[in-house]
Parts: structure tokens; C-alpha cells; sequence
């Protein structure tokens, strides 16, 4: 008899985890599958549900499939679940919570697609097989078999525990047909390589490079989303990698891939397009508690302004003068295009527009003034802008990587010594405009508007005045005006 290999062993230690991790959900998995059984039907735990309690990373979203129609679901679920809805009911979904745990349960599926959008002609199969094989990935179309009693069996007709167990994304059928039925999981596959870790097998690869532009079937707001769940995995440089080697980013994100600058012999530079996946992962290491998505997308993106500023200088230098402002300007077309909200697109071009000022401080020279300035116009994105120049120091110079973390350090003293003195998360004028009104005898109007800026540029050139001198120094520039 042969004796068991590495992935055996693994495969049973695997499945014993899961089995303890889905019994501490009992409370909730043994009596929907009594109700379930009582009804004549059957219950399976299926798709990421399953991979993820295998993995050891199941979280409160539990997804099942059976082979009751919808409206019969309803009435199984009625008296029993907190709250249920039927907003995915046209494509066999019923939607319900119960305790802490998010259920959705769908008739099993057989569906078609017409290969020009991505929802499908919704028809119902008749069973778990014929569901699990119209899944994105194997490792997606394993399922667990809830009995009456509590009871739970593993299913695997798809292999995709052969799968899991190698860290590959691979397809139930042909990945070409998967693709066309559905091009969203093209993206998929780089958002999976980004959270779990896995690499896409060969012929999947082959397939996304060969269809790549069929992404574009897909709207701005599903796009967005896969994004978002890649970038904020722990392995985002991976998925964007797969991105980049088959395609999909040159349609979906271009400014990335056009990073890999040229390089020649005779105007040198650092590879652009690794040196912000480099910040990207330093920004990382630098969070507090949960991945920060407007932090990450700063990072990536920080540089894009690169590739239309740069110059080759004489003696062989190369310069990228004003790349902050044209990145800055590229990173909010960008994110229109992938329909992200006004203050995601405020917040991340902010950052990328700040990320170089600090190059400016030298080695103290700026004036409380420029501190001023510089917190002020960080706001409230302060902390995400301390992160993203300490992580875009990636020289590999230790003495000079040492020197520009100290000067930060040093800027960051600073700041926190005239915060702590004159209130910098709130700079407003000494004058309130009433006062204003009040002292130069005007109505409410633009003129008022810009006498109260003027004192605000006021009060953070000098820091606060006391109310005779803020009212003896409006009362001149309003002179000045006159003039």
C-alpha cells in the first residue's frame, strides 16, 4: 500500500479544520437543514463559503445552493430567519439574516448567456453538479452537503480541493468559455491571486491574455469593485502583476502598465512601475489595523505622472518635473472613469499631488509658515500623507534612506509642537465674518468671502494674532484694496 503523500495529510487536516469551523456553526446550520429536509429539499454550503472555511478564513457570509425554487425558499425561511428579502429573486436568490450571519441560499442554476452583457438567461438545473460546473473557479465549486441531523458532507466533483491544496485558480470547463459566458472573471482571477495568495494555472492565463478586451462588456462599476477587493488583499502586487502580464490593466488601468518606463545606457532611472509596487507594500506595512483603500490606491498610484513629465537631461540624467500635478490631474480622470465618489477621488488625488512637498523641508529649512501650510492643506489626510512619504523612500542607499526617515521624523516634531500650541486641525482666521463685516461696514457678499481668506493666509503665515492686531492688519490690506 502506499503511504500517504504531503497534500494527503494536508487534504485531512484541511477538512477536519473546516468540519470544527462550520460546527461552531451549528446554531445556525443544523436547523436550516432540518427545515430544508422537512421540506423535501436539499441544502448545500457552496462556493467561497466552503473554500474559505477550508482555508480558515470564513467570515459572517454564508452562500448556499438547493434544489428548491425560490418562492418555496421563502416559506422554509419564513418564522425562523430575523430579516429576509427578495431583491435577487429574478435570479434565484433569497436573501436573509439570521444572528450575526449573512445567508444567501439560490436554486441550483443552469444558465445561459447571450455573450454580449454578463447576466445570464436565468434557468434552474436539476442538480448540485450542474450548478457547481457553471462556477468561476474549482476551487469556488466545492460544496458541503448539510443533512437533517447536522451532519455535513464534503463534495467535490469539480477537484477543486486538488486545487486549493496546489494554490491554483483553474476553470470547472474551458476557461475561453467561461470567459466569454462572463469576462468579469478575468478580473476575478487577478482579485483571487490578491487574497488568497494562488497563481492562475497556464491555460487560464493563456486565456485572459488571448481575451482581454472582452473586459470591456463590463461596466465601470463592476470593475471598480473587483479593483477594490484586489487592492485591498494582502497580496494586491500579485494580482496587479496578472493584470499587467495579460492585458487587463492596459485596458482597465493603463496608467499602471505605462510605468515600465525604457530604460537605456545612457539616461538611467529607476523602474517606475516596481518602485510604486514597492511603496504600494511599504504603504502596507505601515497601516494601522485594516488595509486602508485610499492610502493603497495613493501609492499605486503616486507616480503615474511619471511617464508624460519625463525628460532626459544632459550628462544622462532624467527628470519628471511637475509629475505630482500631472498625476494628480491623471489619477481624477481615472478614477471618474471607474466611477468612484467625489471624496475617493478628492482624497487619493490630494495625496498624490502632496507626496513630493516634503522633498522641499531639506534639512529644516521650512519656516513654521510651510508647516502650517503643509498640515493645512494635508487636512485630514495628514496621517495618510506621513505614510506615503515615509513608504516612497525605497533607495537602497541605507545611509540615505536613514537620513530621509529622520528628516521626516524631525517634520513630524515640528508639526506636532505648533499643533499642540495653536490648534492646527482647525486654521481659521482671527476674525470671524461677522467681525469682519462689523469693522470694514460691509453686507454680506464676495467681498467679505475675501477678506476672510485673507486673514486665514494671514494666520498661517504668522500663526494666531491677537484680535487688535488681527483688526489693525485687515483694516490695512482693506485700505490696499482701495487704492
Amino acid at each position: 500500500m502506499a503511504s500517504p503523500t504531503h497534500d494527503d495529510d494536508r487534504r485531512v487536516r484541511l477538512l477536519a479544520s473546516a468540519a470544527v469551523t462550520l460546527g461552531h456553526l451549528s446554531e445556525v446550520l443544523t436547523p436550516l437543514g432540518e427545515r430544508f429536509a422537512l421540506a423535501g429539499h436539499e441544502l448545500y454550503l457552496v462556493g467561497g463559503s466552503v473554500r474559505d472555511a477550508v482555508l480558515g478564513r470564513l467570515g459572517t457570509d454564508l452562500d448556499f445552493t438547493t434544489d428548491a425554487p425560490p418562492e418555496e425558499v421563502q416559506q422554509i425561511l419564513s418564522g425562523w430567519v430575523d430579516a429576509q428579502w427578495d431583491t435577487g429573486i429574478a435570479f434565484g436568490t433569497v436573501s436573509a439574516v439570521k444572528d450575526d450571519q449573512q445567508i444567501e441560499i439560490t436554486t441550483f442554476r443552469s444558465d445561459e448567456y447571450d455573450r454580449i452583457g454578463r447576466n445570464p438567461q436565468v434557468s434552474y438545473g436539476e442538480s448540485l453538479e450542474e450548478d457547481l460546473v457553471r462556477r468561476d473557479f474549482r476551487v469556488n465549486a466545492m460544496a458541503v452537503r448539510i443533512g437533517a441531523d447536522g451532519s455535513q458532507e464534503f463534495v467535490d466533483p469539480m477537484n477543486g480541493m486538488d486545487d486549493l491544496l496546489g494554490g491554483v485558480l483553474d476553470t470547472p470547463g474551458l476557461p475561453e468559455d467561461s470567459f466569454h459566458d462572463d469576462p468579469l472573471r478575468m478580473l476575478r482571477a487577478a482579485r483571487f491571486v490578491a487574497q488568497l495568495g494562488f497563481t492562475v494555472s497556464p491555460r487560464v492565463h493563456q486565456a485572459i491574455v488571448d481575451m482581454a478586451d472582452e473586459i470591456r462588456r463590463i461596466t465601470a462599476e463592476r470593475v471598480r469593485a473587483e479593483l477594490d477587493k484586489l487592492i485591498l488583499g494582502p497580496h494586491p502586487i500579485d494580482g496587479i502583476d496578472l493584470m499587467c502580464e495579460t492585458g487587463l490593466a492596459q485596458i482597465v488601468l493603463p496608467e499602471v502598465p505605462e510605468m515600465k518606463l525604457e530604460i537605456d545606457e545612457h539616461h538611467q532611472h529607476k523602474d517606475v512601475y516596481r518602485h510604486s509596487l514597492t511603496v504600494l507594500q511599504q504603504a502596507m506595512d505601515l497601516e494601522d489595523g485594516d488595509p486602508d483603500l485610499v492610502l493603497r490606491w495613493a501609492a499605486l498610484l503616486h507616480d503615474i505622472g511619471k511617464p508624460d513629465t519625463k525628460r532626459n537631461e544632459a550628462g544622462g540624467g532624467v527628470s519628471f518635473h511637475h509629475h505630482e500635478v500631472v498625476g494628480a490631474k491623471m489619477v481624477r480622470k481615472r478614477m471618474r472613469a471607474l466611477k468612484y465618489s467625489k471624496q475617493m477621488v478628492d482624497d487619493v488625488a490630494q495625496l498624490v499631488f502632496l507626496h513630493l512637498r516634503f522633498h522641499g523641508y531639506g534639512k529644516g529649512q521650512w519656516t513654521d509658515s510651510a508647516v502650517r501650510r503643509y498640515v493645512h492643506d494635508a487636512g485630514p489626510l495628514l496621517s495618510r500623507l506621513h505614510k506615503l512619504v515615509r513608504a516612497d523612500c525605497t533607495t537602497r542607499n541605507k545611509r540615505r534612506a536613514a537620513a530621509l526617515q529622520a528628516t521626516y521624523d524631525d517634520l513630524e516634531r515640528r508639526i506636532d509642537a505648533i499643533a499642540a500650541a495653536e490648534d492646527l486641525a482647525r486654521v481659521r482666521p482671527d476674525l470671524d465674518g461677522n467681525a469682519i463685516m462689523e469693522l470694514l461696514g460691509l453686507p454680506p457678499g464676495p467681498q467679505v468671502g475675501e477678506a476672510w481668506k485673507f486673514l486665514k493666509e494671514l494666520r498661517l503665515d504668522r500663526g494666531p494674532l491677537s484680535r487688535k492686531d488681527a483688526e489693525q492688519e485687515l483694516l490695512a490690506w482693506w485700505a490696499s484694496q482701495k487704492d
